[in-house]
């Protein structure tokens, strides 16, 4: 029964993000990922797919998040941040919301449950939570798990794509009161992010970097050469692809700032758009938006040069 509503609301699920596959449909430049990658790993992500399954569990039950916090004695808030995974939640919890919504199948309580114990498990960039801008260890294990990563940026080199050395004149640069251990343990969880690309199975990673990206001269002379080398050695890798938006194109739909669109390996996880500020990041997951940021980026790479074009522009770049 529970399975058959599960297969339904996930179809529901995909007609819902139909609007945002729309916004990227007949883009061929745009690569899928060329290698399978794993289901969700890290603790970020199954507390996601656990608050997505437990709410469509709701839906399906016709129930709302108010009514169910207060017949099991919770805060009124307690439903909502549990299917948004903004918190972890005891398997006891996730238990008690399955008797609730009258989920008998023991084979997706198990699973469920599961999710649970596996979602409170700390992820290897938690240690370094105190470096962090709010929000980005959360970020740090949704992108661990996407599939593919299409980024745009207009001030610096991506953080997966940075050289130590440029990484580190980055760091220096936005700390208000820098400390050398500080530093270095930003640049560590930087450069461990970055094995993602060379991992098996590794993500796909799609940027855009508006020229002026290229010109700012980061760390000196010498850093920004070899970052520049760097961006050259990635580029040859069949999941990267590097473009860059001329200056002389002019305004473009991503005035505002830079994004980053994580897509997942599972149709039932929806992509996500995340914006970095200076001292916090923000998610948008609603479809609207989602939609909004594809057709961003399919007129950035649209109005890029071409990864061919890109390369031929960086290398002329190289002192």
């Amino acid at each position: 029964m529970h399975e058959q509503v599960l297969s339904r609301n996930r179809v529901h699920a995909k007609s819902l993000s139909r609007l945002y596959v729309q916004a990227l449909a007949g883009f061929a430049k745009l690569r899928a990922p060329t290698r399978e990658v794993p289901m969700a790993i890290s603790p970020t992500a199954r507390r996601r797919r656990l608050g997505i399954e437990l709410r469509r569990l709701r839906e399906a039950a016709g129930l709302n998040g108010t009514d169910v916090a207060a017949a099991l004695g919770w805060s009124g808030t307690k439903v909502s941040r549990i299917e948004t995974g903004r918190v972890s939640v005891h398997h006891g919890d996730v238990g008690d919301l399955l008797d609730h919504y009258k989920v008998t199948d023991d084979g997706l309580r198990q699973e469920l449950i599961m999710l649970a114990r596996e979602s409170r498990q700390k992820g290897w960039w938690h240690r370094h939570r105190d470096t962090l801008k709010t929000g980005f260890d959360s970020y740090i294990g949704l992108e661990a798990d996407a599939a593919m990563i299409r980024t745009y940026e207009a001030q610096v080199i991506p953080g997966l794509l940075q050289t130590e050395a440029y990484t580190r004149a980055v760091i220096g640069a936005a700390a208000m009161n820098p400390s050398q251990p500080y530093i270095e343990k930003k640049v560590g969880v930087r450069l461990a992010r970055q094995q993602l690309l060379t991992r098996d199975a590794p993500v796909s990673l799609h940027a855009v970097l508006d020229q002026a990206v290229l010109m700012r001269e980061v760390g000196g002379a010498t850093t920004m050469s070899d970052q520049l080398a760097f961006l050259l050695q990635r580029s040859k890798l069949p999941n990267i692809t590097i473009q860059v938006l001329p200056l002389k194109q002019g305004a473009h739909p991503a005035m505002d700032g830079p994004f980053v669109i994580l897509e997942f390996p599972d149709p039932a996880d929806p992509a996500l758009v995340y914006i970095e500020q200076a001292v916090s990041g923000l998610v948008l997951e609603e479809v609207e938006e989602l939609a909004k940021y594809a057709w961003m980026f399919n007129n950035l790479a649209n109005q890029a040069l071409t990864a061919e074009e890109s390369v031929t522009l960086i290398s002329s770049m190289i002192d």
